[in-house]
Protein backbone atom coordinates (compact mmCIF):
# COMPACT_ATOMS: atom_id res chain seq x y z
CA UNK A 1 0.00 0.00 0.00
CA UNK A 2 1.36 3.37 -0.81
CA UNK A 3 1.19 6.71 0.81
CA UNK A 4 1.14 9.63 -0.80
CA UNK A 5 1.52 13.30 0.97
CA UNK A 6 2.95 16.80 0.82
CA UNK A 7 0.54 18.67 -1.17
CA UNK A 8 -0.50 22.03 -0.60
CA UNK A 9 -0.94 25.70 -1.81
CA UNK A 10 1.72 27.44 -2.88
CA UNK A 11 2.50 30.42 -5.36
CA UNK A 12 3.82 30.77 -8.31
CA UNK A 13 7.97 30.08 -8.01
CA UNK A 14 7.25 28.17 -4.76
CA UNK A 15 8.73 24.92 -3.64
CA UNK A 16 7.39 21.19 -2.43
CA UNK A 17 8.30 18.65 -1.23
CA UNK A 18 6.12 15.20 -2.10
CA UNK A 19 6.21 12.23 -0.27
CA UNK A 20 5.49 8.16 -1.54
CA UNK A 21 5.75 5.55 1.62
CA UNK A 22 5.21 1.86 0.97
CA UNK A 23 3.52 -0.03 4.40
CA UNK A 24 5.12 -2.85 2.88
CA UNK A 25 7.56 -4.06 -0.19
CA UNK A 26 7.29 -7.11 -2.49
CA UNK A 27 10.79 -6.42 -3.77
CA UNK A 28 14.37 -4.77 -2.95
CA UNK A 29 14.46 -3.54 -6.78
CA UNK A 30 11.33 -1.87 -7.93
CA UNK A 31 10.00 1.59 -9.70
CA UNK A 32 7.95 4.73 -8.02
CA UNK A 33 6.35 6.62 -10.68
CA UNK A 34 4.71 10.20 -10.05
CA UNK A 35 1.74 11.01 -12.09
CA UNK A 36 -0.75 14.02 -11.52
CA UNK A 37 -4.49 15.22 -13.10
CA UNK A 38 -5.29 18.89 -13.72
CA UNK A 39 -8.86 19.63 -13.62
CA UNK A 40 -10.42 18.09 -16.56
CA UNK A 41 -7.94 16.55 -17.83
CA UNK A 42 -6.19 13.02 -17.97
CA UNK A 43 -3.58 11.63 -15.67
CA UNK A 44 -0.23 12.37 -16.94
CA UNK A 45 3.60 10.94 -16.39
CA UNK A 46 5.30 13.00 -14.32
CA UNK A 47 8.28 11.30 -13.22
CA UNK A 48 10.05 7.88 -11.87
CA UNK A 49 13.22 6.66 -10.25
CA UNK A 50 14.09 2.64 -10.07
CA UNK A 51 15.16 2.16 -6.68
CA UNK A 52 18.11 1.55 -5.29
CA UNK A 53 19.54 2.15 -9.54
CA UNK A 54 18.22 5.84 -8.53
CA UNK A 55 17.91 5.89 -11.89
CA UNK A 56 15.74 9.07 -12.95
CA UNK A 57 13.18 10.15 -15.79
CA UNK A 58 11.03 13.14 -16.08
CA UNK A 59 8.71 14.21 -17.90
CA UNK A 60 9.97 17.46 -20.71
CA UNK A 61 7.66 20.16 -18.55
CA UNK A 62 9.44 19.29 -15.50
CA UNK A 63 13.20 17.71 -16.20
CA UNK A 64 15.12 20.59 -14.61
CA UNK A 65 12.38 21.46 -11.63
CA UNK A 66 11.84 18.70 -10.14
CA UNK A 67 14.14 15.65 -8.43
CA UNK A 68 13.83 12.77 -6.48
CA UNK A 69 14.92 11.46 -3.21
CA UNK A 70 15.43 9.00 -0.95
CA UNK A 71 15.41 8.30 2.74
CA UNK A 72 16.66 4.14 2.71
CA UNK A 73 15.78 3.97 6.53
CA UNK A 74 11.73 4.69 6.36
CA UNK A 75 11.90 3.63 2.31
CA UNK A 76 10.81 7.00 1.08
CA UNK A 77 10.81 8.33 -1.80
CA UNK A 78 10.36 12.08 -2.41
CA UNK A 79 9.95 14.09 -5.75
CA UNK A 80 11.09 17.82 -5.07
CA UNK A 81 8.83 20.51 -7.03
CA UNK A 82 10.89 23.84 -7.47
CA UNK A 83 9.69 26.45 -9.64
CA UNK A 84 6.45 25.57 -9.47
CA UNK A 85 3.99 27.23 -12.27
CA UNK A 86 0.40 27.14 -12.06
CA UNK A 87 0.12 24.62 -15.00
CA UNK A 88 1.37 22.23 -12.49
CA UNK A 89 -1.65 22.42 -10.33
CA UNK A 90 -3.19 18.59 -10.17
CA UNK A 91 -3.87 15.72 -8.09
CA UNK A 92 -0.68 13.70 -7.39
CA UNK A 93 -0.27 10.23 -7.46
CA UNK A 94 2.50 8.11 -6.69
CA UNK A 95 2.66 4.42 -8.12
CA UNK A 96 4.80 1.60 -8.30
CA UNK A 97 6.07 -1.91 -9.48
CA UNK A 98 8.20 -4.24 -8.20
CA UNK A 99 10.43 -4.83 -10.80
CA UNK A 100 12.56 -2.19 -12.82
CA UNK A 101 10.65 -0.12 -15.70
CA UNK A 102 12.43 1.20 -18.56
CA UNK A 103 12.33 4.57 -19.32
CA UNK A 104 9.27 4.32 -21.99
CA UNK A 105 7.60 1.71 -19.69
CA UNK A 106 7.92 4.13 -16.85
CA UNK A 107 5.52 6.78 -18.62
CA UNK A 108 2.82 3.69 -18.94
CA UNK A 109 0.00 4.30 -16.18
CA UNK A 110 -1.05 0.30 -16.84
CA UNK A 111 2.73 -1.07 -15.66
CA UNK A 112 2.31 0.28 -12.40
CA UNK A 113 0.49 -2.42 -9.84
CA UNK A 114 -0.06 -0.27 -6.84
CA UNK A 115 -1.93 3.31 -6.78
CA UNK A 116 -1.08 6.07 -3.95
CA UNK A 117 -4.51 7.88 -2.98
CA UNK A 118 -3.16 11.23 -4.58
CA UNK A 119 -1.86 14.46 -2.77
CA UNK A 120 -3.45 18.16 -4.32
CA UNK A 121 -1.10 20.35 -5.61
CA UNK A 122 -2.45 24.03 -5.82
CA UNK A 123 -0.39 26.62 -7.46
CA UNK A 124 -1.66 29.68 -7.01
CA UNK A 125 -0.44 32.70 -9.84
Amino acid sequence: QLQASGGGLVQAGGSLRLSCAASRRTSSSYTVGWFRQAPGKEREFVAAIRVPAYTTYYADFVRGRFTFSRDSATDTVYLQMNSLKPEDTGVYYCAARATYLTSGASSDQSRYDYWGQGTLVTVSS
